[in-house]
């Protein structure tokens, strides 16, 4: 069994009602998903911790929602973790931690023996996660398994006198930084989660300023897969202590973020299952020991019908709350596993679902095919779309900021997609 230690006093679904306690790092889209599905699923409230007042989670009434001066500080933050554990079992009460970025899923994994002594931590252990999170790494892996990814090319930043020639490729071309975690810290001027890149002087420019920075990994270049949005799959997996896949969910993203520092997070998914893509994604949790949840970008490549897979993420993705509309409730598996100690049986989340966080509006001038878009819509109109943020329940002040962060992507998409032809818009 995979049940932790520290859940050890909870052994009934009343007991989780009465003794659990999630504490959420994170205010964004996937903070609040914990907020309403571990109240929907056990009527439970969290505590969420962020470092800043973000209205849309702050204003729910199922959360205790707290700005905390550090939290984005690795000491800091375990500071506060362990005061915060020690005064919950000083009230009977059991923590589960969960966050909402890599980030943090990287301090509970390295600080997983400390703050197992008073929280339940459903993250893999840290050599794993530093190992598999090395792009170079997961593509290597892929290689070994017959997993389909991108032609790829590294340069270390860390080393100043490499040679880096940026005219020596073909146009245009995708940059990232191998390590995210690591990139959370960088900063340079014109800083993007992901680089479409057009030409030699715009790749030399990338380089150089992550070179000048404090960022010490390396630099991810890969072959631009053509296509639009509409060509990238979400694949969503929870895995058993034995890592045998035990939940799988798929989705079609229909439209990405284009805003600059979110670019790359999807808007818009629908259901659609490639049980190829799944059958490769538990080729690799298995081969690798893999524990919990895990989420994998791919995308389809039009020029040879391959899926080629990008990274894995070592976490809930921020669109986790569609496996909750694909039939299974997300928080569920935690609760099972980590805390009662259940054996899971297999399933597959494959209900009808459209994930959708911005108005039809965005999908009705942004979405090109014309055939998806016309779908899209009439999912809207059926009334499949779902937003996380919306939750009947909660309090007319969340409604209201879920509204304002809902109808705030028109003017986001105005600004970075319509008003700038598609091209990627600079950073304000």
């Amino acid at each position: 069994m995979a049940k932790s230690p520290a859940a050890a006093s909870i052994t009934t679904e009343q007991d989780v009602r009465e003794k659990l306690v999630p504490v959420v790092l994170g205010g964004d889209i996937l903070g609040y998903s914990y907020v309403r599905e571990f109240h929907r699923v056990y009527g439970i409230n969290s505590i969420l911790l962020a470092t800043a007042d973000v209205k849309a989670a702050s204003s729910s009434k199922f959360c205790d929602y707290r700005v905390v001066e550090g939290v984005d500080q690795e000491s800091s933050l375990i500071s506060y973790l362990m005061d915060l554990g020690d005064s919950l079992f000083a009230q009977g009460k059991v923590g589960i931690l969960v966050g909402s970025g890599d980030w943090y899923a990287r301090i509970f994994s390295q600080n997983k023996a400390k703050l197992e002594e008073r929280f339940v931590v459903p993250y893999i252990d840290f050599d794993l996660l530093d190992d598999i999170t090395q792009k170079e790494r997961f593509y290597a892996i892929c290689e070994e398994l017959g997993m389909d990814y991108p032609t790829t090319w590294r340069f270390e930043c860390a080393e100043r006198d490499e040679t880096f020639d940026a005219n020596s490729f073909t146009y245009p071309l995708i940059a990232k930084p191998s390590n995210s975690a690591r990139y959370h810290y960088a900063e340079f001027p014109g800083k993007k989660k992901i680089f479409e890149v057009e030409t030699a002087d715009e790749l030399e420019t990338i380089y150089s300023n992550l070179v000048a920075s404090n960022y010490d990994r390396e630099l991810i270049i890969q072959d631009f897969i053509p296509g639009e949005d509409d060509g990238i799959h979400s694949v969503t997996t929870f895995s058993d202590d034995e890592g045998n896949l035990v939940m799988s969910c798929m989705g079609q993203v229909v439209l990405q973020d284009h805003a600059p520092s979110a670019i790359g997070n999807p808007v818009v998914i629908r259901s659609k299952r490639v049980e190829s893509v799944i059958e490769q994604a538990a080729r690799f949790l298995k081969h690798v020991g893999y524990h919990g949840f895990a989420n994998f970008d791919v995308k389809y490549d039009p020029r040879d019908g391959s899926y080629r897979f990008f990274e894995v993420n070592t976490r809930p993705g921020r669109n986790t709350f569609y496996v909750s509309l694909a039939g299974v409730p997300f928080v569920k598996l935690f609760v099972e596993d980590y805390v009662l100690g259940h054996k899971i049986e297999p399933v597959k989340a494959t209900d009808p679902f459209l994930y959708a966080c911005v108005p039809p509006l965005v999908v009705r001038r942004t979405v090109k095919d014309e055939t998806i878009k016309a779908e899209v819509l009439e999912a809207y109109k059926s009334g499949l779309a779902q937003f996380p943020l919306f939750y009947e329940p909660d309090s007319l002040e969340h409604w209201f900021w879920a509204e304002v962060t809902y109808h705030n992507q028109i003017r986001k998409f105005k600004k970075y997609v319509w008003d700038t032809g598609g091209k990627q818009a600079a950073v304000d």
